[in-house]
């Protein structure tokens, strides 16, 4: 079964390869995007075809020794990293982020490739598939502290869910033993000392499952090409899928959005974090705190897909006051949340809450728990506030049991969905909620 997504992967890479080889070279062979900056050759805008939440890196998470040392971390070492993009183009722009950085961060090389063989999670690239980065021309930048830059734009053609590599060389490296990262990345990345940027492979490379620093790729496309940004905690992040499989809910509805055409030019992009919590920080920013870099900032956003909340009642005490008061806490949180989108001209869907029952840390004896979420799902079906729902709890809800995951679909924690189950969620999303309509002309108002 995985001979033919393998095959089809090298067809993509062969298109792009000969899409470079028709560039117009420069005196060595080298596309002109690798001598200057990009242009367009359409009409259009900038989208994010792939986003990951910045985050401050616990210890457990920070780069394995010797990457990281008492006062700095990845001094004189390559990092690569592979990601899935969304939509396809021609010409792309990266993101880099020192937003939870104690230091300022140098990056002294970037390049962008195709991985070997079209594969997430692989630490060597197609032989001249390699091109540099440039920011503001320079090969090299300063990121300052909570700060983030985007590199030039580079004419880089890639296709629609196609992976791409992301190497970076850090001389000096940062400074602090605190950094940015996204360690739920569910996606190998590799460490080596020295610069091996333009390396096709990394010999003894160490492979960590996380990323750091890239926070986002956006492609300029046609005016229709818009992004759908999915806000959550670990159950869009995608604990229980598979490492280097990108098969979570976000990434099967993607697949499933691009294989009709009336759909394929929608970027379903994923600003999630497990742990995440809607009211207080938990694992990164509260909802409300992040909402304006992880959505409102971020390029081509049309809608917004929110499906978050579970942790803020499963941390909540079991008692009647404190879960009444995390519900209406969610509840007013929500109304904040679409009240900022719609001011941006962004749609608002809502998910219900899927079921914990019989998971150790959030299920509790007497179910106060249970009644938030219940509290929660019945003003997200029936308040009428967001301009669309989608039932995950039904989607995912064990029909015998409805206060339980159907146990088809759960990893065992009762909390947490297989990919199976990922896919049920995904298969629960209308397609329709994604098609281009006017917004009324009192969209916006309360």
């Amino acid at each position: 079964m995985r001979g033919r997504p393998a095959a089809l992967a090298v067809l993509v890479a062969a298109l792009v390869l000969a899409s470079f080889s028709l560039s117009a070279p420069g005196a060595e062979g080298t596309p002109r995007a690798a001598e200057g900056r990009a242009a367009p050759k359409i009409h259009g805008h900038w989208v994010d075809t792939w986003v990951s939440m910045p985050q401050l890196t616990e210890p457990h998470n920070m780069p394995p020794p010797p990457f990281t040392q008492d006062d700095v971390v990845l001094k004189d070492a390559t990092l690569r990293q592979t990601i899935r993009v969304a939509v396809g183009g021609r010409n792309m722009r990266l993101r880099f982020s020192n937003a939870f950085g104690g230091a300022d961060l140098p990056i002294t090389r970037v390049s962008v490739a195709l991985p070997d063989g079209g594969q997430a999670g692989v630490d060597s690239i197609q032989p001249g598939t390699s091109r540099p980065v440039t920011f503001n021309g320079k090969p090299s930048v300063v990121i300052p502290v909570g700060a983030q830059m985007v590199t030039d734009p580079l004419s880089f053609p890639v296709a629609p869910r196609s992976i791409l590599t992301v190497t970076l060389y850090l001389a000096e490296g940062q400074a602090s033993t605190d950094i940015t990262s996204h360690p739920g990345s569910r996606t190998t990345s590799y460490l080596v000392a020295g610069d091996h940027v333009e390396d096709t492979d990394l010999p003894g490379a160490t492979g960590t499952d996380h990323w750091y620093f890239l926070s986002g790729i956006e492609t300029w496309a046609k005016p229709s090409t818009a992004a759908a940004v999915m806000l959550g905690d670990s159950l869009t992040d995608g604990r229980g899928s598979t490492t280097n499989m990108n098969d979570r809910w976000p990434d099967q509805l993607l697949d499933r959005l691009q294989s009709h055409p009336a759909t394929s030019d929608i970027a379903v992009v994923n600003q999630a974090a497990g742990g995440n919590r809607v009211l207080n920080d938990g694992l990164g920013p509260n909802v409300l705190a992040r909402l304006d870099r992880d959505v409102l900032a971020q390029s081509g956003v049309k809608w917004l897909v929110v499906f978050e909340g579970v942790n803020d009642i499963g941390t909540a005490e079991a008692t009647p006051a404190a879960q009444k008061k995390v519900a209406d806490g969610l509840i007013a949180a929500y109304e904040q949340i679409i009240v900022r989108a719609h001011a941006q001209g962004i749609r608002v869907y809502g998910a219900t809450l899927t079921p914990f029952g019989g998971n150790t840390m959030y299920d509790d004896e007497n179910g106060y728990r249970e009644d938030a979420r219940k509290t929660v799902n019945d003003w997200i079906r029936t308040s009428r506030r967001f301009d669309a729902v989608i039932d995950f709890d039904r989607a995912a809800r064990d029909p015998a049991d409805p206060r339980r995951l159907n146990p088809a679909l759960d990893t065992g924690d009762h909390l947490h969905l297989s990919p199976a189950g990922y896919k049920a969620l995904a298969d629960a999303v209308p397609a329709r909620l994604f098609q281009h309509r006017p917004l009324p002309p009192t969209f916006g108002f309360r």
